[in-house]
């Protein structure tokens, strides 16, 4: 009899410690300021992609952001900041690595650089196995775009008006500049040696900025926030938002597991920066007339917001959300 009563415990413990935890698993994003968290009271309107990937999954999905401003993958392994990654990641939860803006910059010896093909190769297979090994699953990423063009050259024209004045432009021109090389190409190669995921966040951020083109584009950087930026490599709210929205459908095709979590709003609010709106009411002001809105708020607590008759605005919340 004693020997039931401890089986039937020990079950019920198992279903409570089931039930208990509301996440299914853990995304951790490791990379640079391209992908990190900003603290916004200083940074102002620049995010990093991952910021806004919460607002781009359900809610038992919790996005662990461990990238971090001007880390390459040397430094993010020295520093001690890829073994606290390590030691926290569990069985079922994946890893998304996206490094590649430092890694390139310098030269041998100093202290970000890498070398495509050989030390920046070497590390992402660390991270990969160290997240294999685990029971995780890694998703390779290859660097997000600098948003530099130059100018497409007709030969006929540069020789029949050859002069000093023609001289394009390079960041107001027509075709997005490589600025990455080797750096773009070496982590596919490495993710289908180890038979892991990859995303092309190359090709896929290179499309975004030639879509829009040379003008439109820079929305999507920090150049267009502050009159006295020249910074065409992050983002702004604006930007995170259009990045993530492509890459996490992106990691839903290289991963067809994460499918069925992955959400697209209309409008995502959050008070801490997370969203492509900081209030709720501006998301409101911004739901079309009599055409069907969802706004996902992630964060914060609310008044009841003023609603122009005609708005069809259904909400998804978050744990700990109030509108009151």
């Amino acid at each position: 009899m004693r020997k039931i009563i401890t089986i039937i415990a020990l079950s019920l413990l198992t279903l409570v410690t089931m039930t208990s935890s509301d996440k299914a698993f853990t995304i951790y994003l490791i990379g640079d300021s391209t992908m990190a968290n900003k603290d916004i009271e200083k940074a102002g309107r620049e995010r990093g992609w991952g910021m806004a990937l919460q607002g781009f999954f359900a809610e038992e999905v919790f996005i662990d952001n461990r990238a971090l401003n001007g880390r390459s993958t040397k430094t993010f392994i020295d520093e001690g900041h890829w073994q606290k990654v390590l030691d926290d990641i569990k069985p079922g939860d994946y890893l998304v690595i996206q490094f590649g803006h430092n890694d390139e910059k310098g030269k041998v010896g100093d202290k970000k650089h890498t070398i495509a093909g050989l030390t920046f190769d070497d590390n992402i297979r660390m991270f990969c196995r160290g997240a294999l090994g685990k029971g995780a699953t890694p998703i390779v990423m290859n660097p997000v775009v600098r948003r530099e063009f130059t100018k497409r050259v007709d030969r006929e024209t540069v020789r029949a008006n050859a002069s000093s004045d023609d001289v394009p432009d390079k960041r107001d021109s027509e075709q997005l500049k490589d600025t990455h090389g080797a750096y773009a190409v070496t982590p596919k190669y490495v993710a289908r040696e180890l038979r892991v995921p990859f995303v092309d966040a190359t090709a896929i951020t290179a499309d975004l900025e030639n879509r829009l083109g040379p003008d439109n584009s820079k929305m999507l950087h920090m150049i267009s926030a502050d009159k006295k930026s020249n910074d065409n490599t992050h983002y702004t709210e604006y930007g995170a938002h259009r990045v993530a929205e492509l890459l996490v459908d992106a990691m839903a095709e290289a991963c067809p597991q994460l499918k069925p979590y992955v959400r697209h709003y209309d409008f995502i609010v959050s008070a801490k920066g997370f969203g492509n709106y900081m209030t709720l009411q501006a998301a409101i002001n911004n739901v079309p007339i009599y055409a069907k809105s969802t706004i996902c708020v992630l964060d914060g607590e609310w008044v009841e917001p003023k609603i122009t008759s005609g708005k069809k605005i259904k909400y998804v919340k978050f744990s700990g959300v109030k509108i009151d």
